[in-house]
């Protein structure tokens, strides 16, 4: 899945990369499988702004996406590689034996063709989903449930993939992107290898146009911005110090911790990712 780049033939090309899309099989979904998906543009339902630079954007159909991975002992094929336009990863389609489809996170390896199954008693290969308790340690896993049955919650974005440390009674440590390690019920499911699409953090948007595509609207600098609407906003010339970095409403925009000391993960957490206990 290598980049590609353009001529420099305008300011916006100069830089731009993306994906030659070489992977992809088909350029149409499996109708079944879509949705429609709504996009309010960051309004609420009375048509507040309540999220900040969100809107316009290209007009998407939701896949719905098998996160729990719950046909135990029945095979499947991957029938189409395809493009998500609401995830980073690639998705490949599942023709199971049954003659169901459904949509999985793809692994990076697997292409069209290539076997998969999911269950306790399935082989530790790459695109099979295993709990957490039959997984050989030192594997790379993602698409992992925090609650069994509930379906894959984290380690889920193009590239990532957990680290299986240790499995103790009925936890497993894993080690996270993030380079955070806690603890998982060696009950909870996980898929085996990494996500796909591994250039995706190489692309560069190149243009502001490519950031409207995508649904993000401009941002504007709170230094810039007037006093009232900002609490770095004001002063004469530029103000490059003085204020630690604030949202627009008042508070601590970098460095402050807002997980809630009194959480009921946090015993799950066995080193942070900040590098302390």
């Amino acid at each position: 899945m290598p980049l590609r780049s353009y001529r420099p033939t305008s300011p916006g090309l100069r830089q731009m990369t993306r994906s030659t899309f070489e992977e992809i099989t088909t350029d149409s979904p499996h109708k079944p499988l879509t949705e429609r998906l709504v996009r309010r543009a960051g309004r609420n339902a009375q048509g507040r702004l309540t999220v900040r630079h969100q809107g316009s954007g290209h007009k998407r159909a939701y896949r719905i996406i098998d996160w729990k991975r719950e046909k135990f002992g029945v095979p499947a094929r991957i029938a189409t590689v395809e493009y998500d336009p609401n995830r980073s990863a690639r998705i490949g389609l599942l023709h199971y034996a049954d003659g169901e489809k459904r949509y999985m996170l793809l692994p990076h390896g697997l292409k069209v063709g290539d076997r998969v199954v999911s269950g306790p008693e399935a082989e530790a290969r790459t695109g099979n989903a295993l709990p957490l308790s039959r997984i050989p340690l030192g594997t790379q896993v993602h698409n992992i449930e925090l609650v069994a049955g509930r379906g894959g919650q984290i380690v889920r974005s193009a590239g990532s993939s957990a680290q299986l440390l240790a499995k103790e009674g009925e936890f497993a440590t894993l080690r996270l992107p993030s380079g955070e390690v806690r603890r998982v019920r060696a009950g909870c499911m996980a898929t085996i290898g990494q996500v796909s699409n591994l250039d995706h953090e190489n692309q560069k948007i190149g243009k502001a146009g490519r950031s409207r595509h995508m649904g993000r609207r401009p941002q504007v600098r709170g230094s810039v911005m007037n006093p009232r609407d900002h609490p770095h906003g004001g002063g004469e010339g530029k103000q490059s110090t003085g204020m630690p970095p604030k949202t627009p409403w008042g508070k601590p925009a970098m460095g402050l911790r807002t997980r809630a000391k009194k959480h009921p993960n946090n015993k799950m957490i066995v080193r942070r990712r900040y590098g302390r206990g």
